[in-house]
């Protein structure tokens, strides 16, 4: 029997022409290889066709957080290198190894659980040595790393390709933070040298990074929200040509006229001031559309843009479209473009009080994705 096909009328639309056009824009300005990061659901993409389709645009490595996620995409065909860059636990390692996925190792400790596991398989493990340079989340302080890093270069079980750090304030282009990463990072990065070995790749520059330090650069950069079309943060530069992936449309579902002072909603907090027309989307923060769009958030409607009135509800919420016209089934956009209006990420975060990430992340699979392929097929 086939998979059944959703009616729902609520659609991402997962435009991989632009995927392509981001990626070639990101190597056009930064001239070195790409890791493509799909972690959390390729950022509400669409964890394997995203990573598919980076694998056939020739992308040099992919990323993502947990074990997990790389077995899934193993499993879907992916054979691009992928780096796993969470924390790992010991019972964990043979899965990596077994699975072809790459190591963050990130203490000494965890150094000697993966050549343990790999020396138990009978096979090399490639890991990547994670320096922390000032974000304390996990790694080795790069002022106490010589050991770590001496231990790694002399591993029999373990194959060293990568060093790496992870920027905590770069979407800030002014913030001094970064310099001071670099410097502890490239200082840590020169005990390779002064031992006389190999360097491995160096990476450290994420779309803040990208965007906004090219100094950071090094042997390989980790785009995340600007592969996907997206600005980090407000004060990010425009300083590559990127183009949004993702659409998020509806359709009304409902038409009523509501009287002056008749609330609508959960809590009463919203009541038109002369009767409006009023018109019922089916989407809601049970999909992962922010409650706090509650009377906050916009949509589009032929073209117009209307406000979202009262409560966002867990299935559903209202639009107030005035005096205007909407009918049953007509397509209610929430992010991407009608007519000559357009909502973004980048605003629809902003009016929710967020960061534009939680926007991507949040929107759940209760959501079916749509994806588009239209011209680019190339390769790199």
């Amino acid at each position: 029997m086939p998979p059944a096909v959703s009616e729902r009328p609520t659609r991402i639309v997962v435009d991989l022409d632009h995927l392509a056009f981001n990626l070639r824009s990101i190597r056009a300005h930064v001239g070195v290889p790409v890791m493509g990061i799909v972690k959390a659901n390729a950022y509400g993409h669409g964890l394997v066709p995203v990573a598919l389709h980076l694998q056939a645009q020739g992308v040099e490595q992919l990323g993502v957080a947990f074990l997990e996620e790389g077995i899934a995409l193993r499993q879907a065909g992916v054979t691009a290198p992928v780096l796993v860059m969470g924390g790992i636990f010991g019972r964990q390692v043979t899965q990596f190894i077994s699975h072809d996925l790459e190591i963050t190792v990130s203490s000494l400790d965890k150094l000697r659980l993966v050549e343990a596991a790999a020396q138990a398989l009978g096979r090399k493990a490639v890991i990547h040595l994670k320096i922390d340079t000032g974000m304390e989340r996990i790694g080795v302080h790069s002022y106490s790393a010589r050991p770590f890093i001496e231990a790694a270069v002399a591993s029999p079980w373990c194959v060293l390709k990568g060093i790496y750090s992870h920027l905590a304030c770069s979407d800030d282009p002014f913030s001094p933070m970064s310099a001071q990463q670099l410097e502890r990072f490239l200082e840590a990065c020169a005990h390779i040298e002064r031992i006389g070995a190999p360097m491995p790749i160096r990476h450290l520059a994420n779309s803040g990074g990208v965007l906004h330090f090219p100094e950071t650069w090094l042997d390989m950069v980790r785009p995340g929200i600007m592969l996907y079309g997206v600005q980090p943060d407000p004060a990010s530069r425009h300083a590559v040509d990127l183009k949004p992936v993702m659409s998020l449309a509806s359709r009304v579902v409902y038409f009523k006229v509501v009287k002056a002072g008749n609330p609508v909603s959960y809590g009463a907090t919203w009541a038109p001031e002369h009767d409006t027309r009023v018109v019922t989307v089916p989407i809601g923060y049970g999909d992962g559309f922010p409650r706090a769009l509650s009377s906050r958030g916009e949509v589009l409607i032929r073209g117009q843009r209307y406000p979202i009135v009262g409560r966002v509800c867990m299935d559903q919420f209202m639009v107030d479209i005035g005096q205007d016209s909407a009918f049953n089934e007509d397509e209610v956009v929430l992010v991407g473009s009608q007519g000559d209006n357009a909502i973004s990420v980048e605003a629809l975060a902003q009016r929710a009080g967020v960061i534009p990430y939680e926007i991507l992340v949040g929107l759940n699979d209760r959501i079916p994705r749509e994806y588009s392929l239209r011209e680019y097929r190339g390769g790199p």
